[in-house]
């Protein structure tokens, strides 16, 4: 007989741990082996006890969820976490999975959907509430932003660009760079397509603009 998935139960609110352990108490090969009130004692309880699964609360008092599920996967990285709250914002959701939450949850999921995420989470499946996987996917399609165009300069080019923008002649920008004028000539050539400007003046303002120039 395969042994039971032993689970710990991190939340603040006394009531929720006493549900959560009497209805998962009635599912096979689960057992809630602790409880705790809040993060530091969610982390040693992990650490004594071990658990295959830990389902972690987000908000609490002192450390939250997302530290205390970053701290406690650095100290117990293969324990799995499922966060089990009652949140959905984008400002403790994508940390807390940044943090490396296994699972999202909402506290609205039937005790049937809170056992089969542990019984997954036991085989290295991650369960998403479904409008936790929407957001992150939205997120995903969002098109990212347009670079600036001196993201697009090399080291080097950058450095000539600074130069051009305190107004040092090529023969200058040479020296200062030990490389020959015609190398400079090369690069700013290229700063100056880069950019989309038309001379060394144009750089120069683009260069203020944007704090590039020292």
């Amino acid at each position: 007989m395969d042994a039971n998935i032993t689970v710990l139960l991190v939340d603040d609110h006394e009531m929720v741990r006493i549900g959560l352990a009497a209805v998962l108490g009635t599912e096979d090969g689960i057992e809630v082996i602790g409880e705790a009130s809040n993060g530091l004692d969610g982390i040693r309880l992990a650490q004594e006890y071990r658990p295959d699964v830990v389902l972690m609360d987000l908000v609490m008092e002192g450390m939250d969820g997302i530290e205390t599920t970053r701290k406690l996967l650095q100290l117990y990285p293969d324990c799995k976490v499922i966060v089990l709250t009652s949140f959905l914002d984008d400002e403790k959701m994508y940390p807390v999975i940044e943090a490396g939450a296994f699972s999202y949850l909402l506290k609205t999921s039937r005790a049937s959907e809170i056992a089969q995420a542990i019984r997954a989470a036991a085989k290295g499946q991650s369960i998403l509430e479904s409008q936790v996987a929407s957001k992150i996917m939205n997120r995903f399609r969002q098109p990212k932003p347009a670079a600036e165009p001196h993201e697009e300069l090399t080291d080097r080019e950058m450095e000539v660009l600074r130069l051009i923008a305190k107004g040092k002649s090529n023969q200058e920008l040479a020296d200062d760079l030990f490389i020959g004028v015609k190398t400079v000539k090369f690069h700013v050539t290229n700063v100056l397509a880069k950019l989309g400007v038309e001379d060394r003046t144009q750089a120069a303002i683009y260069a203020f603009k944007h704090g590039l120039a020292e």
